[in-house]
């Protein structure tokens, strides 16, 4: 295996397209566009606060099979279909890290989003030096 190994996440996913939902080179994790779909389905849900939850519920399943936690990430962008949803995506946040002297930075922008989704977070994590 070379230095880079790509990451999935089970149930959720690109579509037909050969993008990987994110990559490990090093022990620095990088994401792709990680939605809100829901993993039992594969598809992204109607209502808006579902689909955050479970965007944050995959990006910590994406940590774990990456082999660290959200305690490894270090940067979170954040895109959004319009700002009102900024509100929920908020109050996962908050419940992902619930302490304000350790949070990763953030970034939020407001674009058009593709497939009904209101809410897509990428990260950039870095692992525990033991677990490279």
């Amino acid at each position: 295996m070379g230095r880079r190994q790509s990451i999935e996440i089970p149930g959720v996913n690109h579509g037909s397209t050969p993008i990987p939902q994110g990559a490990k080179l090093d022990g620095i994790v990088f994401s792709s566009a990680i939605s809100g779909a829901d993993p039992e389905t594969g598809k992204i849900p109607e209502d808006p606060e579902r689909q955050v939850q479970l965007a944050f519920a995959n990006v910590r399943r994406f940590m774990e099979i990456c082999g660290g936690t959200t305690e490894d990430i270090g940067r979170v962008t954040v895109y959004l279909a319009e700002e009102r949803y900024r509100d929920l995506v908020n109050v996962e946040w908050v419940k992902m890290f619930p302490d304000a002297s350790n949070r990763p930075a953030r970034h939020s922008i407001v674009s058009q989003l593709r497939g009904g989704a209101v809410v897509q977070l990428e990260l950039i994590a870095v692992l525990n030096s033991d677990e490279r």
